[in-house]
């Protein structure tokens, strides 16, 4: 049963306290499981270095491979075997890496041993019956000459190699006076014995340590080609990976379950819309007894958004910014057509938007994308739609090439301005800035009706009035009066506004400290509520101007870009140089300004819009399910 709401994946257990109830200890299972998918992804690691993917079109969607329920079980059953790859894949990588350790010491052995090639003794000798021999290093260049009239011939030293700084020598003398040679060697010259002496020559060392880290290269080239040869092995491996990460998650769910000793107990939220289904299927398959109702009001309901075919693309902006707690309203639905509004107005180019419906179009036709994947590229085409219908209103397809070819190639008399349907930015600037104010205005609208609604609903109908009605009304009255500085407005216009000002300015101070018994805090209550009412609000309506900035950004430097692709006299060179910079400007412009939509588009829905009634902190739903990264149910989820 277990196993058949994985796959479903729409269960998500709760972990049932109950003393009068048992609990399985899965805790041996589940890191014997942990253990198991570490090796297998280990090994899939170490495949992919040795035996590279070959990267395919296909991969771009970073979609798992689909398997059937029963085909999975038939693979199931070489899982020993498929470990067994893993393990022997894991020890050749640790073969090659010892190997590698040992030629690496290998190489420094050999390196310490070229100033002692000369020796022909080994390094280990200290003598005879009668002599003493001592071989090592001392700080300094020296010369036999040198070293034995300094010793008064009580010792006879040989010189093997001398450098600036060191000199590496073999000493020998009586061993009547070995100690005093010694000591001698030790405080004046600060002579340092060979460390980890051997019994042969340097030479024969050497040549044995040669023999030694060529027989590992080979050894080495051995694994690597044995590596090479579990190349087919990869779709084992995944399925390995994925295999145990599916039994881990499913005995971290036999955990949570209260166990007598002939019946389980689980608990756990599965959304209404599916529980009709699921509870048909376990009665009909297995000796169930099955109770759906809905949660008490104090328990910690999980969040599992659910939106219209429009509005479900933008859910992953909300899901980035917060999910919504059981007292709030889903802000998806709020927030998806400005969203898709602001967007196409801050990219702003039709010739752009003609690219992003393609794009976007073709890839969700063409593949087989996960679905937050998929929803993003859904969120993507609407945004594309709406770029080409504003690009359209200002005449910018790709800036101004339209009219940069008809003119410069046919001779014709053509401006950006004979393309919009409705008016060209560049020319008039202001026009556009006032219109995005007005955008902000119904933006922000939205957000404090929705509030109103809210509080509305939750039965605090006097609060939905005093926190919302005035400051609609301030806003409301004082736009006219502030948008006359800008561009006339009509003087009936204003003298509504003014009447709306003062009655929303009236009635914040008298609302806004209404919390306060005092009447006098109440009085600079309302006050500082006025204050906060017309800083805040006017920033915010301030923010809009940047729908204008990155709209003209856009067809600017689409403009400056088709400008440089003209600059030569010779027309074959001018239309030589306009298609490449065409093609490179315009890639190069579309991307940041693509990026710059998104950021400020989410912007303005995070700072503008949800501040006005979205609190968020809900958790999100985390059913039991085929959580892998390699593969995936054909079964309908």
């Amino acid at each position: 049963m277990i196993e058949r709401l994985q796959r479903r994946g729409v269960v998500e257990l709760q972990n049932i306290e109950d003393e009068n109830l048992m609990k399985l200890n899965t805790a041996a299972s589940i890191s014997q499981f942990e253990k198991a998918r570490s090796t297998a992804v280990s090994a899939l690691t170490v495949l992919n270095r040795y035996c590279p993917k070959k990267s395919a079109l296909k991969d771009l969607t970073f979609s798992r491979r689909a398997v059937e329920k029963h085909e999975f079980g038939k693979t199931a059953e070489k899982i020993d075997q498929y470990m067994n790859t893993a393990y022997r894949i894991n020890a050749l990588e640790r073969k090659i890496g010892e190997s590698l350790t040992d030629i690496s010491k290998c190489k420094v052995r050999m390196d310490s041993l070229k100033p002692w090639m000369a020796l022909d003794i080994p390094q280990n000798f200290g003598g005879t019956r009668s002599t003493a021999c001592f071989i090592g290093t001392v700080r300094g260049f020296y010369t036999a000459d040198t070293l034995n009239a300094d010793f008064h011939d009580r010792a006879v030293f040989e010189v093997i190699h001398a450098e600036k700084d060191r000199t590496e020598l073999a000493v020998f003398c009586h061993r009547t006076a070995a100690d005093e040679v010694l000591k001698n060697l030790r405080e004046n010259y600060d002579f340092t014995a060979v460390s980890d002496p051997t019994s042969v020559t340097p030479d024969e060392e050497t040549k044995a340590l040669a023999e030694k880290a060529a027989a590992l290269n080979r050894q080495m080239e051995d694994c690597r080609k044995e590596l090479q040869s579990f190349c087919g092995s990869r779709e084992n491996l995944e399925f390995a990976a994925d295999y145990f990460a599916m039994r881990k998650e499913k005995y971290e769910a036999i955990k949570k379950l209260g166990v007598t000793n002939k019946t389980f107990i689980l608990t756990g939220f599965i959304p209404a819309k599916y529980a009709d289904k699921l509870l048909k299927e376990l009665e009909s398959r297995f000796t169930v007894a099955v109770r759906i109702y809905d949660p008490d009001d104090d328990e910690d309901v999980p969040v599992l958004l659910q939106n219209s075919r429009f509005s479900e693309p933008v859910e992953g902006i909300t899901e980035m910014y917060a999910l919504p707690n059981k007292h709030d309203i889903d802000p998806t639905g709020v927030m998806a057509f400005f969203y898709y509004l602001f967007f196409g107005m801050m990219l702003s180019d039709a010739g752009y938007g003609l690219l992003m419906i393609i794009g976007t179009t073709v890839a969700l036709h063409k593949f087989q994308f996960e679905y937050k994947m998929r929803r993003t590229l859904k969120m993507f085409q609407y945004c594309g739609i709406s770029t080409v219908f504003w690009g359209a209103l200002f005449g910018s397809w790709f800036g101004d090439i339209i009219p940069v070819v008809a003119n410069n190639f046919f001779g014709a008399n053509m401006s950006a301005s004979d393309l919009s349907l409705w008016f060209n930015p560049i020319d008039d600037p202001m026009r556009l800035l006032l219109f995005s104010f007005i955008l902000g205005i119904a933006h922000l609208f939205l957000g404090l009706g929705t509030n109103f609604y809210i509080l509305w609903r939750d039965g605090k109908r006097m609060d939905a009035v005093c926190d919302v009605i005035p400051i609609m009304l301030t806003v409301l009255g004082a736009a006219p009066l502030a948008g006359n500085i800008l561009s006339p407005v009509p003087q009936w216009a204003t003298t509504v506004g003014e009447y709306m000002a003062v009655v929303g300015v009236i009635a914040i101070v008298l609302t806004a400290g209404r919390s306060s018994k005092n009447i006098f805090m109440r009085f600079f209550g309302g006050i500082y509520g006025l204050y906060n009412t017309a800083t805040g609000y006017l920033s915010d309506i301030l923010s809009y101007s940047r729908l204008l900035a990155l709209g003209l950004a856009t067809g600017q430097i689409a403009s400056v870009i088709n400008l440089i692709g003209t600059m030569p006299q010779n027309p074959v060179a001018k239309a030589i140089l306009l298609i490449v910079v065409f093609l490179v400007g315009h890639t190069a412009n579309l991307a940041i300004n693509l990026l710059g939509a998104y950021v400020h588009t989410d912007r303005l829905q995070f700072v503008e819009l949800f501040s006005k009634f979205y609190e968020g902190g809900g958790r999100a739903f985390e059913p039991l399910g085929v959580h892998t990264d390699y593969i995936k149910f054909k079964e309908e989820n």
